[in-house]
């Protein structure tokens, strides 16, 4: 990767004041580099942590601390913290557009923050945002889901000694890869790691957008027709572009779900086999469920490719749909070859909004932060193409139910947009159905969003008001 500037460790302070639910709530900020050294102690790595504490609080041994992070592997905290998390964020319009937002990109102060019940720290993992990889020889220490995951509880334990907040209620917030990165960190924390112990316990996980799994990893290993899990998903995202009903979004998507998990299975396993009055039946239905056409179906074996589906779900309007949102669409290509070849990299919501958080973030809220640096801030780095799959210990669902075990008053909370075709919640709700967590003690809720389910003013308002919920220690989905 291209660099513009010599690493040196940097400490930032700044503070400021907002209004929170009706309260003023003043602030202090410490943004910083958290680094690694070898025995010889060099530097070779650098988390760099933004952590905003309230000022006027005197007990903070009760005051819970969140630490919240994106996924990629290799994204930076910049979409959690100015579209959810900081006190500052980016002011949202229209959900589709043809283009990206261009600037002036308008931001305001957050009134969905969470400052005035929680302590918020948001990270930059190593080689995102300011985090670096300093010494290239050591990638494999950080760059792998279980090295990740302990340099992840590493920082979380320096940062607790530093700020005297080992007593504190613990809460980790991860998005996308970022819930397999707290859920092996939460398993690793109560149970050890592959050469020692942390010994760090979390009150509760808020998950959004799942990439937790029963599989070897991600989706791996799954014995199931993906067809039946991501139909859910495809329901939801016909209903929003072709309205085939006057349910509500989760009434028809829970029709949908209960027709895949019994008719559309049963289907897709007979092939052949199936007879000709029940395969037109089920025809019917797939294409009154998912809006894709009787052509394709016959050409596929009755089998809904998710890929494919985003360009063949409206079609008929000339546009494709996104993968990140499916709410978000953009014009077909021309000829239809083009679609067939390049459609599936020119994802409509892949970048759409990263301009826009970007420059909300270093123009607004850096300056906010006291950050000055001639450090260049990179929100995404290509790392899953570097990244170490194998996992030693238990896969994402194994980590995650022995935490809880372990931790028995430990809540965890999944976040879950009906359009998001990233991370399907057909997906979710298989892992749940296969996974031995403690049921009791979780909590799903779906959202009329995409993968990042809080874009939009209605989400991101129902979205802080469950977390704040959860974190109060109530239920997120009454």
């Amino acid at each position: 990767m291209l660099k513009t500037d010599v690493f040196v460790p940097s400490r930032f302070e700044g503070k400021g004041r907002i209004t929170l639910r009706g309260v003023e709530v003043p602030f202090h900020t410490v943004s910083e580099d958290n680094v690694f050294y070898d025995d010889e102690g060099k530097p070779i790595a650098s988390i760099f942590s933004y952590s905003y504490f309230r000022s006027d609080v005197e007990d903070v041994d009760s005051r819970p601390v969140i630490f919240a992070f994106n996924g990629g592997p290799g994204t930076s905290s910049m979409m959690l913290h100015v579209g959810l998390m900081g006190p500052k964020r980016i002011k949202y319009g229209e959900v589709d557009d043809d283009g990206l937002p261009l600037p002036p990109y308008e931001s305001c102060d957050n009134p969905q923050c969470l400052l005035d019940i929680a302590d918020i720290v948001m990270v930059d993992p190593v080689g995102t945002g300011f985090g670096r990889l300093i010494d290239e020889s050591k990638k494999d220490l950080f760059w792998g889901i279980e090295a990740d995951a302990e340099a992840l509880l590493t920082f979380v334990q320096a940062w607790l000694a530093r700020y005297n907040r080992w007593k504190s209620p613990k809460y980790l917030l991860g998005e996308s890869y970022g819930c397999t990165r707290a859920t092996i960190a939460a398993g690793m924390g109560s149970l050890g790691g592959a050469e020692r112990a942390y010994s760090v316990t979390f009150d509760g996980l808020i998950l959004i957008g799942n990439t937790v799994s029963v599989g070897k990893y991600f989706m791996q290993g799954m014995q199931i027709y993906p067809a039946v899990l991501a139909f859910p998903t495809l329901a939801a995202v016909n209903w929003y572009h072709n309205h085939p009903s006057d349910q509500t979004v989760e009434e028809f998507v829970a029709e949908a779900k209960q027709f895949a998990d019994t008719e559309y299975l049963l289907a897709l396993y007979q092939g052949n086999s199936l007879e000709t009055e029940k395969r037109e039946q089920i025809i019917e239905r797939v294409m009154y469920y998912t809006g894709v056409s009787r052509e394709y179906l016959e050409k596929r074996a009755l089998f809904v490719e998710d890929v494919e589906f985003r360009r063949e779900v409206i079609r008929h309007k000339g546009r494709s749909v996104a993968r990140l949102d499916g709410r978000i669409t953009r014009p077909l290509y021309e000829p239809f070859v083009d679609e067939e070849k390049w459609g599936i990299y020119d994802d409509a919501a892949e970048g759409k909004y990263n301009p826009f958080f970007q420059s909300v973030l270093c123009g607004e809220v850096f300056p906010m932060l006291g950050i000055k640096t001639d450090r260049n801030f990179v929100n995404s780095h290509s790392l899953w193409r570097k990244w170490k799959y194998e996992m030693k210990e238990r896969n994402t669902a194994q980590s995650l139910s022995a935490a809880m075990r372990r931790t028995p008053n430990m809540r965890v909370f999944f976040i879950n947009g009906w359009y998001d075709i990233c991370t399907q919640i057909g997906i979710l709700y298989y892992t749940l159905d296969h996974s031995d967590l403690p049921r009791e003690r979780v909590f799903v809720k779906g959202y009329p969003a995409g993968h990042m389910t809080y874009l939009g003013e209605d989400n991101i308002q129902a979205v802080a008001d469950d977390i704040y919920k959860f974190i109060l220690g109530g239920d997120p989905t009454e």
